[in-house]
């Protein structure tokens, strides 16, 4: 299959090609294709005749999307629209990579596929309007939810963890939930995903089992040796400008469910790739 990835440069976007090292896969980086301009997206669904385009691309910064919500809604919502469109005039499908934000994390048990999105944050609303655009321009999508993405590169939070923890001890939230997902675990989740010949739709799909990040944290510290301290503390102690979800875990119930291995065995081949 010929597939186009957009956000190459990102977490998921470079785990992306080599779990899908069986098609034919061109990776564009925002410095050669910017989703956030219809003519170029046009442009390059044309010449490359991709049967299938995966979305990595995305605003992810929480707090400055609060006061930047046009920048996050170009990215997130006018971008995917014009993936979708452009996919749609050629007859490609479009797989677009979407959030746990998307919820008001006020449920007690998984968000499931059927579970009904209430964002509480601009970052959430405007993810949950790319997929709306989504659905709305190109019948043959997927939307691909997933969770507190990171990497052995990249920005994310254990890495930015690891490196408070050189200077002193790290005080960390521990009463919000959610589901911390190793990026080559969710790509290779994809590349699973469109093997399996799913029907188009909406999939959730994140490291498996539930954690906070103060939880996240300690046992991320115990896998790599570090001795620095960690402290729990509550969301209030340390407010930030965007609203996060109190609870917002992933549950898998879709056919065919495509569950990835447990956040603990994300954590234990993120330190593999650390070396």
């Amino acid at each position: 299959m010929r597939i186009l990835v957009t956000g190459a440069g990102g977490q998921l976007g470079s785990a992306l090609p080599r779990a899908l090292a069986g098609h034919d896969v061109t990776a564009s980086g925002h410095a050669a294709l910017d989703i956030r301009d219809l003519a170029s997206v046009r442009a390059a669904v044309v010449a490359q005749r991709p049967e299938l385009v995966i979305n990595a691309a995305a605003y992810n910064a929480v707090d400055a999307a609060e006061t930047d919500p046009e920048g996050a809604a170009a990215v997130n919502e006018t971008g995917p629209r014009n993936l979708a469109v452009a996919t749609a005039e050629t007859g490609a499908a479009l797989l677009h990579v979407s959030t746990d934000y998307v919820f008001d994390g006020r449920a007690s048990t998984p968000y499931d596929e059927d579970a009904t999105p209430d964002p509480q944050s601009a970052y959430g609303r405007s993810k949950l309007a790319g997929e709306n655009a989504v659905r709305a321009a190109n019948p043959r999508h997927f939307i691909v939810r997933t969770a507190w993405v990171y990497a052995a590169a990249g920005k994310n939070f254990p890495l930015t963890m690891l490196g408070l923890a050189k200077k002193a001890g790290v005080r960390v939230v521990n009463d919000q939930t959610g589901s911390p997902t190793y990026a080559p675990h969710l790509a290779e989740g994809i590349a699973r995903l469109l093997a399996a010949g799913a029907a188009h739709g909406t999939y959730h799909m994140a490291g498996s089992g539930a954690a906070t990040w103060y939880e996240l944290t300690v046992a991320l510290f115990e896998r790599l040796g570090v001795a620095a301290s960690v402290t729990p503390v509550t969301t209030a102690e340390f407010p930030r400008p965007a609203p996060r979800p109190r609870y917002s875990v992933l549950a898998t119930a879709r056919e065919p469910r495509i569950e990835l291995p447990p956040w603990r065995e994300g954590l234990d081949a993120f330190a593999r790739a650390l070396g």
